[in-house]
């Protein structure tokens, strides 16, 4: 069983669906999984501590700071324990306090001191469900990383009918499966050069033209392609993101330098993804000293064409499989089958950065993917999620090709 000897940390908030706990902790041990549970305050209005006790034969956790558990440091002891972290069922209040990063009890204390993934299986009534907040706090977790397991449709305890049911016990037994199947490297071996974030080209020692590229998508491409199995080299214009582990980064300033690095790495390539959002312009001349504020009301700046990078790698003779990126405000579809085939490429992923809800500087994102002969659509999800559905479909269509 894929799940036999992990470590799995229940936590139970308040809501009629902790009654099916018991089973799912009973299922996991049976498939043998160690379980330790946590319950809220609330939990306990509506299942008990000995229950869960005589299910998962260990002590139940229900305070922050508990003598008995390594000198009042339990929520440390149960952090570092975990391989993950189920909270089933995920009350709406709980899930906006794991979104606004709050330790005020033992759960989301737990929650922010361990390493383990965070899984979550939402339950609360439809009209709970649907409201903006608890939507916006969903995605808020999924882009962090998390999972959302569920909810399931149908009536609920209150009478209505609609989305917010927890997931049933196997249900839940199965994602919990899935999550520690081995995973798919379908780039085992291969190696991915990517850029990512924004250049920026100087107009003099302290001003520059650049975007609002945060770099996120493809720092998020780069940890998957790790993940997936490549020998990655992330090529990052100026951003604040953290390298992810096992990758290695390039750091550059401007179109030019980032022209430069890729050209320098890209021979031995297999796949290349062209993420960053390079400047097409710099300016023609760069002052040698801070350009000064004239009494004249305007200024004119001379801008001549920076080299296309993604282009340049197209052209090669023996060129590595090329994906680029389309950022468009409107007619993406237009635009991105046109890029696609007059820059040569063999796929590109196009996405509308007009709404507030996604791309630049949202840690969400939507993508539709266009190659020769087939197209897919990525909806909105997390960062890191559509890194891996993307990466997976360069994975295949590079092997479709070779």
């Amino acid at each position: 069983m894929s799940v036999a000897g992990k470590r799995i940390v229940i936590g139970i908030t308040g809501g009629i669906a902790a009654y099916k706990v018991p089973e799912l902790v009973r299922r996991l041990k049976e498939r043998g999984a160690e379980v330790r549970v946590i319950m809220t305050a609330s939990a306990q209005e509506f299942i008990t501590p000995l229950t869960l006790q005589a299910v998962s034969g260990e002590p139940v956790s229900n305070a922050l700071l508990d003598p008995a558990a390594e000198a009042g440091m339990g929520h440390i002891e149960l952090a570092k324990w975990a391989d993950l972290l189920l909270i089933a069922p995920a009350s709406a209040n709980t899930l906006a306090r794991l979104t606004a990063g709050m330790a005020d009890d033992l759960l989301t204390t737990v929650a922010l001191a361990t390493a383990a993934p965070l899984a979550v299986a939402p339950a609360m009534n439809q009209q709970m469900y649907r409201h903006p907040a608890t939507q916006t706090n969903l995605a808020t977790l999924k882009a962090r990383g998390a999972h959302v397991w569920g909810p399931a449709q149908g009536e609920q305890a209150c009478g209505d009918v609609g989305p917010g049911r927890m997931l049933e016990a196997m249900a839940l037994v199965a994602e919990v499966e899935r999550h520690f199947a081995p995973k798919a490297r379908p780039l085992t071996g291969l190696k991915l050069m990517l850029t990512a974030g924004p250049t920026r080209e100087a107009l003099d020692p302290v001003r520059y033209i650049s975007n609002h590229s945060s770099g996120k998508m493809g720092f998020a491409l780069a940890t998957a392609a790790r993940a997936l199995g490549a020998e990655v080299t992330l090529v990052s214009g100026p951003v604040t993101l953290a390298t992810p582990t096992g990758v290695r980064r390039v750091n550059v300033e401007s179109a030019q330098d980032m022209h430069d690095a890729v050209m320098a790495g890209i021979g031995e390539q297999h796949i290349f993804i062209a993420c960053a959002a390079v400047a097409d312009y710099a300016p023609k001349v760069v002052a040698s000293h801070k350009i000064k504020k004239t009494q004249a009301d305007n200024m004119v700046v001379e801008l001549t064409k920076n080299p296309d990078i993604v282009a340049s790698v197209a052209s090669l003779q023996h060129k590595p499989f090329t994906v680029g990126f389309a950022a468009e405000t409107r007619d993406v579809e237009k635009y991105a089958l046109d890029k696609l085939k007059r820059k040569n490429l063999d796929m590109i992923a196009a996405n509308d950065v007009s709404g507030s809800d996604r791309g630049f500087n949202s840690d969400q994102n939507a993508l539709s993917v266009f190659w020769p002969g087939g197209q897919h659509h990525l909806p909105l999800a997390g960062k890191a999620e559509l890194a891996e559905q993307l990466l997976t479909l360069i994975a295949k269509r590079y092997h479709d090709l070779h």
